[in-house]
């Protein structure tokens, strides 16, 4: 699908916690064609203090309906402005940016890794693995059994594990704290994933010494999401690259990590 800016009106804003709430958008176009791991701009016109542009994953599309969903986590006044949207809203964004993952040509068993709301990207490209027939397990972490979100949906496509950094739900720990990190890495052919930087930098550290195929979506400031402003460079085999246009999703031998 090629990128488009369109006013969408929010049809339902549900709260999963007193932080996160999953905004679903309708779209007076067809969506078609996204991947995994785009993202899209939004414009928080109600936010007195916001000038620019927040960057979302692309969570969840539903091509029937002709609905687009963002996970939001309420972090300054823009998130906020967007976690309290009414159903009516319109907000204009800009989508589908960016490069999103890639899926295995070959049936494979893959594992998506996702720390807090980097597990944003990480369903829809669950539910496209499992339609491809791929065998898909998922690991998400969170501070807290209160962060975890979306654990019903993510379990429709993957087997699921969890970890706690205070041990109230799964293993305590961080994700790569968990048996399928530090023992069990060796049987999969692929891991994606999404989170922190130093979340993503040991979990790509882990597939390097395994051997094992990496992407990781980057969740660098993505201001403009056209590549003109360059808040969102990072430093890659290559030189140094936008992050809006050559990613968000880059293969791990191509970043200086």
């Amino acid at each position: 699908m090629k990128k488009t800016v369109r006013d969408l009106q929010v049809i339902s804003n549900i709260r999963l916690n007193k932080d996160h709430s999953l905004l679903e958008l309708k779209s007076d176009i067809r969506l078609e064609g996204i991947v995994p791991g785009q993202f899209a701009n939004i414009l928080v016109d109600k936010a007195t203090n916001t000038f620019l542009r927040r960057p979302f994953s692309i969570h969840q599309v539903d091509y029937k309906c002709n609905t687009i969903s963002f996970l939001i986590k309420g972090i300054g006044e823009g998130t906020n402005c967007l976690l309290n949207s009414s159903v009516g809203d319109k907000l204009n964004v800009i989508f589908p940016l960016g490069r999103g993952f890639s899926v295995p040509k070959n049936k494979s068993k893959v594992l998506l890794v996702g720390g807090g709301v980097g597990l944003a990207p990480l369903l829809l490209l669950a539910g496209l693995l499992k339609e491809a027939r791929h065998a898909v397990e998922v690991l998400l972490g969170a501070r807290s059994v209160t962060d975890l979100v979306e654990l019903d949906f993510f379990s429709k496509y993957a087997i699921v594990h969890t970890t706690t950094e205070d041990g109230t739900h799964g293993t305590k720990g961080f994700v790569t704290n968990h048996a399928v990190m530090t023992e069990n890495v060796g049987l999969y052919d692929r891991i994606y994933t999404c989170g922190p930087d130093p979340m993503m930098k040991e979990v790509a550290r882990i597939a390097r010494i395994n051997q094992i195929e990496c992407e990781v979506s980057l969740e660098n400031s993505m201001a403009c999401g056209y590549g003109v402003c360059l808040c969102c460079i990072t430093e890659t085999i290559e030189g140094h690259k936008c992050v809006c246009t050559e990613g968000p999703v880059f293969d791990i031998k191509y970043l200086k990590w």
